[in-house]
């Protein structure tokens, strides 16, 4: 593996007793010759000593978010600016339980809210407070928004006993941070379209018909492929989503008749198209004007089917031009994933299926079953939707030479 040039790393540490290890992390790093800046809580300076700090990173220490010994700068964004990756080691529940829900309240919290780059997160903490489901709710959050969780180990725990808490090792942190850098990114050159979330339906000027979809897979998908080098159009109907990815070019629509209007029109350039959107297949024949008042007893809508969009993509696949569809099922899954990849003419086919615990709609997880149309299969577990964006793209990469 070729080792990455020098790079500019900020690294967080939080108040844990593990603090003591990150000094041997900022010794691998300036020995590799990258370059550290390091931003601590006020509880970190329990553990470890400023001077110890800046003399092992060779730069100042950032802990004060008023800070005056430094020229004027807003420290939390040029911080930000200038790293290549932010790597929390240790990641208390505290730092983890901020950064999940948007608190900023000291120089790293500011920092984490401020920063584009590649987050990675090492927590260290007691084995019930690991287990507690807000802190797994939280990480899983994080995890959903791309960033990198280094899971802790089981070992020796500061209150005594050998449980999962235990903050991963310097030499093995460190291997992580060198191998996100080496890898290659594997979808540098392409362009891809990612579609996403529901679309509504217009009944009146107040209601509409719609589904339960956030949006989570699509934007997981998207996110993914902007950091492996794609030239990334996102394309989505109504979420409270946000792209992490400034890269990523976002196009807002919706209805099924505005998804397909911007689909067709960007997938002519496209070697990649992701249909993950769940778009509606009927809507309204008329929409009236004004709201409809609640007269009747009875009130009988008249719908007309909507284009089939991932139809329509198949019938102008080009050559070269990877489609992957999804399936939503709740019966027969399997057949019925198979028998839309041949129908609409798609190379893969991802099945989410409802029966399964923790997939489907407003999950932050997913469990899905792909299949390629050279008869490859896989079978994925349950995880964070990030992860399962990873290992679709893994997947179709190894199928499909994009």
């Amino acid at each position: 593996m070729p080792e990455p040039a020098p790079k500019k790393i900020v690294l967080g540490i939080t108040g844990g007793i593990a603090a003591y290890k990150s000094l041997s992390l900022i010794r691998l790093f300036k020995k590799e010759g990258h370059e550290v800046r390091v931003v601590v809580t006020q509880n970190a300076l329990q553990f470890v000593t400023p001077l110890t700090l800046e003399a092992l990173s060779q730069n100042a220490l950032y802990s004060d978010s008023f800070t005056r010994n430094e020229p004027y700068s807003v420290a939390h964004i040029s911080y930000a600016d200038w790293a290549d990756v932010v790597v929390i080691a240790p990641a208390t529940a505290n730092i983890i339980g901020k950064f999940a829900n948007g608190i900023a309240d000291d120089a790293l919290s500011t920092l984490l809210l401020a920063v584009k780059k590649p987050v990675f997160l090492a927590p260290a903490m007691n084995v019930n407070m690991y287990e507690n489901e807000a802190v797994q709710r939280n990480i899983t959050q994080l995890k959903n928004q791309g960033c990198h969780i280094i899971e802790p180990t089981e070992g020796d725990l500061a209150c005594g006993i050998c449980a999962k808490g235990r903050m991963e090792e310097p030499e093995r942190i460190f291997e992580i941070i060198t191998q996100f850098f080496s890898q290659k990114k594997k979808w540098i050159g392409k362009k891809a379209v990612v579609t996403a979330g529901p679309t509504y339906e217009p009944i009146d000027p107040v209601r509409f018909i719609g589904n339960h979809s956030s949006g989570q897979m699509g934007f997981a998908l998207a996110e993914k492929l902007a950091k492996q080098g794609a030239e990334v159009t996102l394309i989505t109907g109504p979420t409270a989503l946000h792209t992490a990815n400034n890269a990523i070019q976002r196009i807002d629509v919706v209805t099924a008749k505005e998804m397909l209007d911007k689909t067709l029109h960007y997938a002519k350039n496209a070697n990649l198209i992701i249909m993950a959107a769940a778009v509606a297949d009927y809507t309204p024949k008329t929409i009236a004007s004004e709201k409809i008042k609640k007269k009747n007893d009875n009130w009988e809508l008249s719908l007309e089917k909507t284009t089939d969009i991932l139809l329509e993509l198949g019938k102008r696949k080009q050559k070269n031009q990877c489609l992957v569809g999804f399936a939503l099922e709740t019966e027969n899954e399997a057949e019925n994933a198979r028998k839309k990849m041949q129908e609409k003419n798609t190379d893969f086919m991802v099945l989410n299926s409802l029966r399964n615990s923790g997939a489907g709609f407003k999950c932050a997880t997913n469990q899905v079953t792909i299949f390629a149309k050279n008869g490859a299969v896989f079978e994925g577990e349950c995880k964070p939707k990030i992860e399962v964006a990873g290992e679709i793209l893994e997947f179709v990469f190894g199928e499909f030479k994009v």
